[in-house]
């Protein structure tokens, strides 16, 4: 289950917010009181969504968002006047009171919005690449008899003992360098 950083001053209001989307099964549900607190978390375990009040203990929700990395969106539950505002581009609103299907909802799509961003800012391999990795785990598995699961831990190992990137490291295999 993904998992969503609940910013608020109020325990109870957190509390509220968790049992709604952990119960609905939307996403597991961790509970700061602080921006430094949601900063250390959204970078520590590369979450990327924050539901939050408007103010929290030592700045503003809008501040807090300025700081976070722009793959990080931040669903900001307050009253209209207060969401009125407040601006930004990883910012989202939601009026309170809101309905339960709406913040379900509204945390669903930022959810899948951050799925789908994650997976355009992953590098992709070219297919040049992707062949040369497959052609050194085959030759680790026929000349060394590893599995490919082996092989492609071998490749990775050897990539961050060098610093070299896994197609380099391959490239290397093939040219007989790692014959340990």
């Amino acid at each position: 289950m993904e998992k969503v950083i609940l910013a608020f001053e109020g325990e109870k209001t957190a509390e509220r917010i968790r049992d709604i989307l952990e119960g609905a099964g939307v996403a597991a549900c961790l509970t700061c009181h602080s921006a430094a607190e949601v900063k250390r978390l959204v970078n520590k375990q590369h979450i990327n969504t924050v539901v939050c009040g408007y103010k929290l203990r030592d700045e503003t929700a809008e501040s807090m968002a300025e700081d976070l990395p722009v793959t990080c969106s931040v669903l900001i539950l307050a009253v209209q006047n207060m969401l009125d505002l407040m601006s930004g581009d990883n910012i989202f609103k939601l009026a309170a009171p809101a309905a339960r299907n709406d913040l379900i909802s509204s945390v669903q799509m930022l959810l899948q919005t951050a799925r789908r961003l994650e997976s355009i800012a992953r590098p992709q391999r070219s297919t040049e690449e992707t062949e040369l990795i497959r052609e050194a785990k085959a030759a680790l598995m026929e000349h060394r008899g590893m599995t490919e699961e082996q092989a492609h831990r071998f490749l990775q190992k050897k990539s961050m003992d060098s610093g070299a990137k896994l197609p380099q490291t391959a490239r290397m295999v093939l040219d007989g360098l790692w014959q340990d």
